[in-house]
């Protein structure tokens, strides 16, 4: 019986060393192809190469000082948008969830609509509904009808993630909660979110991934993003090639790492599921 278990393993272990080769060989025959259409591109435009010049468009050291460059200023408002806009999305979600689950028929009703016009409609008529109609009304600055959008989208996905987890925990357990005399706000705190937290979180870690990403999409109201940055550097040295390609590898770079740390945070959160 060892032996055959021993076999089992060791098969297991050669089936996922053969699987990483295999990926790895087409992640490189991916990334070939990839430079060799963007060589080819430019090749076909005369285009001149210029990676010299961008450096000093993410840094600068004068008098040694460093200096951030319009990337690097440009991807710190990036990054406080995202910030803004993942803690402002998840309040947004988690009272959809709970008007959704609630009585009140209004609340449903409410939550609903809203769900329907955010998820069914594109993100960019979104923005450009925030930003002319909505922004002048309440003289809103650019910045925060960004944010405000942003967090009204990713927040219509957040209030599933929450409303799922929720709906997860056995219904036999809020029956016991309320049979031994808690109170709705009782049995949510110390019966149903602690077992649907775990559930929740690393899906919601993931919501933080695709709004990095989506917030590109503010440079079209002039907001000074990473994007914005890569456009306006773009106008002024026509470097097309070098300056998305650098925009395209920082956003990848930010993107990979929060997913890193989002997996190993998944792991963690199943260890303490099995532990618990």
């Amino acid at each position: 019986m060892k032996v055959q278990t021993g076999s089992i393993i060791a098969s297991r272990a050669r089936r996922r060393r053969n699987s990483a080769i295999t990926d790895m060989f087409q992640l490189i025959i991916l990334g070939a192809g990839l430079i060799w259409l963007v060589l080819r591109g430019a090749g076909e435009m005369n285009y001149v190469w210029q990676w010299h010049r961008v450096p000093q468009y993410i840094y600068k050291v004068i008098d040694g000082e460093l200096i951030f460059g319009p990337l690097l200023d440009g991807l710190m408002v990036t990054l406080e948008l995202s910030v803004y806009s993942i803690v402002l999305g998840l309040l947004i979600g988690l009272i959809t969830a709970f008007l959704r689950l609630s009585d009140s028929y209004s609340g449903k009703l409410l939550a609903t609509v809203y769900l329907e016009l955010v998820r069914n409609t594109p993100l960019l008529i979104q923005l450009f509904v925030f930003y002319f109609v909505l922004g002048p009304i309440f003289e809103i600055d650019r910045f925060w009808v960004a944010v405000l959008c942003i967090s009204f989208f990713e927040g219509s996905f957040a209030s599933e993630i929450i409303r799922g987890g929720i709906l997860s925990v056995r219904k036999g357990q809020v029956e016991a909660s309320e049979s031994l005399g808690l109170s709705r706000a009782a049995t949510y705190r110390y019966i149903i979110l602690p077992q649907a937290l775990p559930i929740i979180l690393p899906p919601l870690a993931g919501i933080l991934v695709n709004l990095i990403k989506h917030s590109a999409i503010v440079s079209v109201i002039a907001v000074f993003d990473l994007t914005t940055s890569g456009l306006d550097i773009i106008s002024e040295t026509f470097m097309a090639f070098e300056i998305w390609i650098t925009v395209a590898a920082i956003y990848l770079v930010i993107t990979i790492s929060l997913s890193i740390v989002i997996s190993r945070f998944e792991r963690y959160m199943k260890r303490s599921m099995l532990a618990g």
